[in-house]
Order: structure tokens, then C-alpha cells, then sequence
């Protein structure tokens, strides 16, 4: 009985360390469970910050994507206003056109998360941008030239019609008939004309193939004036309006005015009509650049006229 009783109780102590194991493994599992929830309540919450701050950068990027596409579209229609009469300046403002749409059209074709063709396409906008400025600055100065073209026309007529009153007032007595001559003893020009001369000594219109510019004029005849060696100064101004600098330059007075001539030239004037040539070139052979170039002709009396040309 005593072996009975012993492994009786051997028996209903297994049982009790069994079941207490037990217990403690269901615990640990109800823990673990807790536990992995909680890790996966938290990735979720990281996976939906994730999935909200994703759509709000998406957004934005499609934003500036659309912002981009109307600044190109804005760019077109101002390139569409641009007009002149000058056909180079048309032909060069319709390839910047083609530019732009082409831009738009890969502009919509790509994914507005592709920041690197998005910074492109800023920069390629930016380009254009100043391609234009630079058009609209070469058409005002030709709205302004024409203005000025038909200023001196109009001057020319309201001075034509001044001297031959002026004449006809002069010729009723001896001192105004000498004032008259006296004005007009002043040496006089027409016909001024600005282009541009290759290495070949040819006109051209190629900025990139100019190497000098010539001006040529005709000095009118005029009998009463003063006949020899008279000095013809040209001053040449470049796109950007300022005076161009030349080996040739030099000081000389006009009327009462101190100038710097960017070239000259020493004719033999005996009254009659003769046609001149000056020409210029820049200090050591500086390339012309694109845009609209000036002349003005002085002699030391008096500006003799002003001429204009475009480079392309």
C-alpha cells in the first residue's frame, strides 16, 4: 500500500506541475500576442502617415507640374504676339514657337514625380524666356527706328519747306541773302547707309561672319562751301546702345561739342557731290554679336545723318 499511496502522489504532482507549465505557456503566448498586435497597430500607423505624406507630395508635384504647363502656354501666346517687319527676326521667332510647343508637349508626357525632368523643363522655360526678351528688345528698337525714320522724314519736309521760305525772304535784301549763305555754306550729306562686310569683303547679314562695318554717304554738292580737306567721323553703337570702342578712335570737336569718333576719314571736298566709305572694326578683332547696330556721321560743323541695320 505504501508503494500505492507513493505513486499515487507522484502521480498527482506530475499532473499539478503539468498543468501549472501549462498556464504559464498559455501566459506567455497571450503576452507574445499582445505584444505582435501592438508592433502591428504601430506599423500601420507608420504605413498610413507614409501613404498620406506620399498622396500630399504627389499633389503638390502635380501642382507644379500644372503651374509649369501655364507659364509654357503664357510664354506661347506672348511668342504669338511678337511681330515685325523684318523677316529674319519672323523666321527666328517661329523656330522659338516651335521651341515652346515641342517643350509643352514633352512637358505632359511625363510624370510630374520625375523631378529631374521637371528642373529641366524650369530651366529649358527660363531659356525662353530670355530668348524673348532679347526679340522684344530687337523689335522695339526697330518700332523706334521706324518712329525715328519718319520723324526725319517729316523734319526733312518741314525744313524743305522753311528754306525755300527762308530764300525767298533772303533774296529782298543784301544782309539776308548773306545770312542765308552763310547757313548754308555748311557742309551737307544724304543717303546714309550702314551694312556689314565679310573676310571676303562682301556684304552679309551673319553676325558670326561680319569682321567689319562700312558706312557710306554723299556729301551734296554745295558751292558756297568750304572747299579742301574736310574730316568725316562716324560713331558706332552696338545692340546694347552704348558707343563700340575701335583701334581707330579718336577725340574731335562738333559745333561746341566734344566727341569720340569710332572711326574717320580725310576727303578732298571741292563742291561737287562725292560719295564716301568709312569703315570700322572692333579692338583686335572682337566678333560682332546679334542685334541692331547704329551710325552717326559728324563733320566738325554739324551731324550729317544716322543709318541703321540688323545682324543676325
Amino acid at each position: 500500500m505504501a508503494q500505492e499511496d507513493f505513486d499515487q502522489e507522484m502521480l498527482e504532482f506530475e499532473q499539478r506541475y503539468n498543468k501549472k507549465e501549462s498556464g504559464e505557456k498559455a501566459d506567455k503566448m497571450r503576452k507574445l500576442v499582445i505584444v505582435l498586435g501592438a508592433v502591428a497597430a504601430a506599423l500601420l500607423v507608420v504605413l498610413l502617415v507614409m501613404w498620406i505624406n506620399n498622396s500630399k507630395l504627389v499633389k503638390d508635384l502635380n501642382g507644379e507640374k500644372a503651374d509649369l504647363t501655364n507659364e509654357l502656354v503664357e510664354l506661347q501666346g506672348e511668342y504669338e504676339t511678337l511681330n515685325t517687319t523684318n523677316q529674319a527676326i519672323n523666321d527666328s521667332l517661329a523656330v522659338e514657337k516651335e521651341k515652346v510647343g515641342q517643350l509643352i508637349e514633352r512637358l505632359q508626357k511625363t510624370e510630374a514625380t520625375n523631378r529631374s525632368k521637371m528642373r529641366q523643363y524650369e530651366k529649358e522655360l527660363g531659356t525662353l524666356r530670355t530668348i524673348m526678351k532679347g526679340y522684344i528688345h530687337q523689335i522695339d528698337s526697330l518700332n523706334t527706328l521706324n518712329v525715328a525714320l519718319r520723324h526725319e522724314a517729316s523734319e526733312a519736309r518741314k525744313e524743305a519747306a522753311e528754306s525755300k521760305k527762308a530764300y525767298d525772304e533772303l533774296v529782298t535784301t543784301t544782309e539776308q541773302y548773306a545770312a542765308k549763305a552763310s547757313a548754308g555754306a555748311v557742309l551737307k550729306a544724304r543717303g546714309v547707309v550702314l551694312t556689314a562686310i565679310n573676310g571676303s569683303n562682301k556684304e552679309t547679314d551673319r553676325s558670326s561672319r561680319t569682321v567689319k562695318l562700312k558706312t557710306c554717304l554723299s556729301l551734296i554738292e554745295n558751292s558756297i562751301a568750304e572747299r579742301g580737306n574736310r574730316t568725316i567721323y562716324i560713331k558706332v553703337f552696338g545692340p546694347e546702345g552704348a558707343q563700340l570702342p575701335s583701334d581707330q578712335q579718336k577725340a574731335f570737336r562738333c559745333g561746341d561739342e566734344d566727341m569720340m569718333a569710332s572711326a574717320s576719314r580725310v576727303v578732298d571736298y571741292q563742291g561737287e557731290e562725292i560719295e564716301i566709305c568709312i569703315y570700322f572694326a572692333k579692338v583686335d578683332g572682337a566678333p560682332f554679336t546679334k542685334g541692331v547696330y547704329r551710325v552717326e556721321v559728324y563733320s566738325s560743323e554739324t551731324k550729317l545723318g544716322t543709318a541703321d541695320m540688323v545682324l543676325r
